[in-house]
């Protein structure tokens, strides 16, 4: 997960977070725009994932431990997550989710790495304008298509 992304609604600005996903063997990117921080909002982001592309035997992430001061709201809603049941929920699909140790956020160097290559390209994209929801989901896909082909 990362962000959050101000976007524009009416006449005001709702925050949005991005959920990455990556393969660990060819590096292929995938992102999901979540419109909340709740657990159910994530799992509606990994059944989006899943049935646009396939279904993954297992699922890697951080503790959400190590974070910057810029994504502390975010860190702080995945940590009131209701674990057990995006597990059982994931179980129900035969996915297997682990986490990386809290200590050791090297081990998800892959995904961080993707995470820096995704946000330096909406930085750029963000500079001149606040997008909507479909401008959002527009430049999130231009995003996943350059940081596949090529690493920023």
């Amino acid at each position: 997960m990362f962000g959050p992304i101000l976007i524009r609604r009416g006449r005001s600005q709702v925050k949005r977070c991005g959920c990455l996903f990556t393969c660990l063997v060819i590096r292929a990117v995938h992102i999901e725009v979540v419109h909340s921080l709740d657990d159910d909002s994530f799992l509606n982001a990994v059944m989006r994932f899943i049935s646009r592309r396939c279904k993954s035997i297992q699922i890697r992430s951080d503790n959400a431990t190590n974070s910057k001061a810029g994504d502390r709201e975010l860190k702080e809603a995945v940590r009131t997550w209701n674990h057990v049941h995006i597990s059982s929920q994931l179980r129900r699909n035969e996915i297997e989710w682990k986490y990386n140790p809290p200590g050791a956020s090297h081990m998800g160097g892959a995904w961080e790495r993707q995470i820096r290559s995704v946000r330096k390209i909406l930085n750029l994209l963000f500079k001149e304008q606040t997008l909507d929801d479909e401008g959002l989901c527009t430049v999130m896909c231009e995003a996943e298509h350059i940081s596949s082909t090529v690493d920023c």
